[in-house]
């Protein structure tokens, strides 16, 4: 955990979500991944990070999603990160495709 950069708030909120990771059976590195980039997240929409990307402020928060998300298992990138991805290969034909044309041509990664 990156001492030092979060609040005494944000780190609470690091190891609340790494051991939500870990209960549901992920391993202690995606855990640590999965917390350090929700708390990541968080600390871009809220204005507490010093360079943070458009999607990160804009996108819907991590609690919101994971409301969603709930009972439905883990549900991969969202289309506007397939989309971001693909736009960065510059794969033709981007902008009519579906989430799952676009997960197909990104090679299912």
């Amino acid at each position: 955990m990156p001492r030092g950069q979060w609040s005494t708030k944000r780190e609470r909120q690091y190891k609340h979500i790494k051991d939500s990771a870990m209960d549901r059976g992920e391993s202690e590195d995606t855990a640590e991944e999965i917390a350090a980039r929700t708390v990541n997240k968080e600390r871009a929409r809220h204005g507490e990070a010093k360079e943070s990307s458009k999607l990160s402020r804009k996108d819907m928060s991590s609690g919101r999603r994971g409301g969603l998300r709930s009972h439905k298992g883990a549900g991969g990138r969202t289309f506007d990160q397939l989309y971001a991805e693909a736009k960065d290969r510059n794969i033709k034909g981007r902008s009519k495709m579906t989430k799952s044309e676009l997960l197909k041509a990104l090679g299912g990664r």
